[in-house]
């Protein structure tokens, strides 16, 4: 059997697998709050321009507020679809993980094929076609933010990789060699070096390792977009460790990653933190937004946050007689939390108010 991780992550691990099993309630609030986080931040990394609240709203409740491109919507819905398929995929746990099933994943959150247009450094316009659920037909590589050119896999390579990855996969995990978090960071890294598809890589990398994590009853994680730096750098400089040739990079071991090892290990360790925090904090101050915890100088905005939540169609003169504060002081804290994210104005048919940020009593 593998042996155990640093002590850290350990930790956090045994204070989660003392928590089971869930409660109905707490599954439920674990599941909203998953949801969101995972389908907002992976999207925005790739450039999805929805924000936390309009993601939120989108998923929980079919609504559209404020200004939205049709295609983010419709990616954040896709990408959804993809997150369901990959938990019931990961729920049978004596099925093994099939490229098939990476390609269905890949053909949902695409949806379809499309024609992608780009202008060439040089002034020269190009097109070409996106498929969905296929793996590429072109190279593709990207240029990294130091400015020089990194290549993948080609696309005559890759069919034999892909099923090197999951024949590698399929049986690390039969004999139980490898931690499944190490098996999880080493698995997403040998697939972002082959880069199978043309586009949404990344987004299936990031379901994959919650598909492993989901697998063996750990919690799933999320690649925060406001640390994307932290994300991109680490595996940078396992790319510098590895070498430039794909198929090394698709062969590559922890020891060689280790910079991407450390930053995922670091990663699991904060994210079940977080989810553990989640479920256990009760204090009526306690607020959570996109994996933080929140906390507020003054109790007059949790108790204004509270009558938002429990009535959507509240004034701002009813908000200001039940927090005892002037219209003005009101005005401005609600102008506070609207600009930061933690409040929707108009949400539609939901009411004047859809409070975004989290209490730790709800549920």
């Amino acid at each position: 059997m593998y042996e155990a991780m640093n002590s850290q992550l350990q930790q956090v691990l045994s204070q989660w697998q003392a928590m089971q099993p869930l409660s109905e309630r707490d599954q439920m609030r674990l599941s909203q709050l998953f949801t969101v986080d995972f389908n907002y931040n992976s999207n925005h990394i790739e450039g999805n321009t929805l924000t936390y609240g309009q993601t939120e709203l989108l998923l929980m409740f079919d609504q559209v507020v404020q200004t939205a491109r049709m295609r983010d919507l419709e990616e954040m819905k896709a990408s959804n679809v993809g997150l369901l398929m990959m938990k019931q995929e990961a729920s049978v746990g004596d099925y093994p993980l099939t490229g098939t099933f990476i390609r269905q994943l890949h053909k949902t959150l695409l949806r379809q094929d499309y024609e992608e247009h780009r202008t060439l450094p040089g002034g020269a316009y190009t097109s070409f076609t996106i498929h969905a659920g296929q793996y590429k037909t072109r190279p593709n590589s990207v240029i990294t933010r130091y400015g020089d050119r990194f290549e993948y896999a080609s696309p005559e390579e890759t069919p034999a990789l892909m099923t090197d990855l999951v024949n590698w996969y399929n049986d690390t995990e039969r004999e139980g060699s490898m931690h499944p978090v190490e098996l999880a960071t080493l698995f997403h890294y040998r697939y972002i070096r082959i880069h199978p598809f043309e586009d949404g890589n990344g987004r299936i990398a990031r379901l994959l390792v919650n598909y492993i994590l989901s697998r063996h009853g750990y919690p799933m994680v999320v690649v925060r977009s406001r640390k994307k730096k932290e994300y991109l750098e680490a595996l940078h400089q396992a790319d510098i460790r590895v070498g430039p040739v794909p198929s090394d990079g698709a062969h590559a071991t922890l020891e060689q990653i280790k910079p991407f090892h450390s930053y995922f290990t670091r990663l699991v360790t904060s994210e079940i933190k977080f989810t553990i925090d989640f479920l256990t904090a009760r204090e009526q101050t306690t607020w959570w937004f996109d994996g933080e915890r929140i906390t507020f100088n003054s109790p007059t905005v949790s108790t204004i946050l509270q009558a938002m939540h429990d009535n959507p169609d509240v004034t701002v003169t009813q908000l200001a007689e039940t927090a005892g504060v002037s219209r003005t002081a009101v005005q401005k804290t609600v102008k506070s939390l609207v600009d930061k994210g933690y409040v929707l104005q108009n949400a539609d048919i939901l009411g004047r108010w859809h409070v975004v940020i989290a209490c730790s009593l709800w549920g």
